[in-house]
């Protein structure tokens, strides 16, 4: 698979692996290598970052999206990351707010589902 690819699973930012990683292609087998028995450099940026966009949002409980609306573009680390936790700009404050409402609003949803699936097998 691509280096990409590879990264994306792997949950690590692609510009910030090592050339090698980058230039080469992954197999599978690699990629599970990598999972099962990670090296130093993919524990360092498994730690400390930097993080892609998918990374950060969940770390801060936001959105992709929520992140581009705060003008958060580029990659952080987890110090930059903390930093924004502790800061707690309003931007992130309203971010969260609102992931926490789509999430309520999936739970009652999947809940409605569930019932009115029970009512259809009772009949």
């Amino acid at each position: 698979m691509k280096p990409a690819t590879a990264a994306k699973k792997l949950g690590v930012y692609l510009d910030a692996t090592p050339a090698e990683f980058r230039d080469g292609v992954v197999s599978r087998a690699e990629l599970a290598a990598l999972e099962s028995d990670p090296p130093q450099w993919l524990v360092a940026l498994r730690a400390d970052g930097p993080h892609p966009r998918p990374v950060v949002a969940q770390k801060l409980g936001v959105s992709i999206a929520g992140l581009a609306r705060g003008g958060v573009t580029e990659a952080l680390t987890t110090e930059q990351i903390e930093s924004l936790k502790t800061e707690n700009p309003e931007w992130l404050q309203k971010e969260r707010s609102t992931q926490a409402d789509v999430r309520k609003e999936n739970v009652r949803i999947k809940k409605k589902h569930a019932e009115e699936e029970a009512r259809r097998a009772q009949k």
